[in-house]
């Protein structure tokens, strides 16, 4: 994978009439990068998507892809393949003629094309599949189909919009291997667009969170997920016990709480629930909520600082309801947070 930029987004502007969905967007794609856009629902991160496939045409700001300015390309010729979430295969071809579909509008024909298509089908594993219909298959069989699709036109760029949405649990696991074999194998660029943080953290290279049509943080999956930068991307990546800062006290809505040790300078901390200390330590809750989950027991707390969720080894003495129990925040735990919003 190149350090260089391969894709990039300059200033990029994105409207739905007078609604602005991104605003000034600013983005570097390394060549060969698995990519996630991660975020909730309307935070701008699908139209980000279907304006670099095309689909959309910016308000303002460029795109350039391998050098090449293509803001203003037309979809169909820019080198940018897409996977929809719905698959989007023709119901009344074969596999093989889903596959052969485009290569055929390019031109391409007899035994080139034969050998192209049987390529793609035998480095997804659906060789023995290319005279079935779609709806012959499972959900995992059409998502491969949609990807050997796209994969046979040799994009620059190939995006995927929410791509294991519609496959169950163990379906799901199985793709991610495939996506990342298919992508490493390959070397093409992609970018895939999920809500998902379990996903975007098992498949990407790098992780872009998205709120509000802006960039929230950009890192590994390593550093999203120990390194948030705010309280929005701690919330979404699983810190469930996140508190403002202010003054070197904790901040809440039951009011300042004085710490036992001197706090790091930052806008707040976040633990999540098997950082937290119980059975011991300054400060002390009463317990609301318990759970057994097979090695561990979670724990709900009401406490000074509002309720917090705990986790600790399952081995260890339970605590019942209504028990008053003691608990430590230990900062050295904690992900200190540049922004609390």
């Amino acid at each position: 994978m190149s350090d260089q930029a391969f894709l990039t987004l300059d200033k990029l502007t994105l409207t739905y009439g007078k609604t602005v969905a991104v605003k000034d967007l600013d983005l570097r794609i390394r060549k060969g990068e698995l990519l996630a856009l991660l975020g909730p629902s309307g935070c701008g991160k699908t139209t980000t998507m279907r304006a670099i496939a095309g689909l959309l045409k910016p308000a303002g700001g460029r795109i350039h892809l391998d050098g090449v300015d293509i803001t203003r390309v037309a979809a169909n010729k820019r080198a940018v393949g897409m996977v929809f979430q719905s698959y989007a295969l023709f119901p009344h071809l074969s596999v093989f003629e889903n596959v052969a579909f485009g290569l055929k509008l390019r031109g391409m024909g007899g035994e080139e094309l034969e050998a192209k298509v049987e390529a793609g089908l035998k480095s997804v594993g659906l060789s023995s599949f290319a005279s079935r219909k779609p709806p012959e298959l499972s959900g995992g069989q059409q998502q491969r189909v949609a990807l050997v699709r796209s994969m046979v036109m040799e994009p620059k760029v190939l995006l995927l919009d929410e791509p294991l949405s519609n496959l169950d649990a163990r379906l799901r696991l199985e793709m991610r291997t495939e996506l990342q074999r298919v992508q490493k194998e390959s070397g093409v660029t992609m970018i895939f667009v999920t809500h998902d943080q379990v996903e975007a953290l098992a498949l990407a290279d790098r992780i872009v969170v998205m709120k509000d049509g802006a960039i929230e943080q950009i890192g590994t999956p390593e550093e999203i997920y120990n390194r948030p930068v705010s309280r929005f991307v701690a919330d979404f990546v699983g810190f469930e016990n996140i508190f403002e800062v202010r003054d070197g006290k904790f901040v809440n809505d039951r009011g300042d709480i004085p710490a036992p040790c001197q706090l790091p300078a930052t806008a707040g901390l976040a633990w999540r629930p098997r950082m937290l200390r119980l059975g011991s330590g300054p400060y002390r809750g009463t317990v609301r909520g318990v759970s057994f989950a097979g090695g561990t027991r979670e724990y709900v707390l009401d406490t000074p600082f509002g309720s917090l969720k705990a986790e600790v080894d399952a081995a260890l003495p339970s605590h019942s309801l209504g028990a008053e129990v003691s608990f430590d925040l230990p900062v050295g735990n904690a992900a200190q947070l540049q922004r609390f919003g």
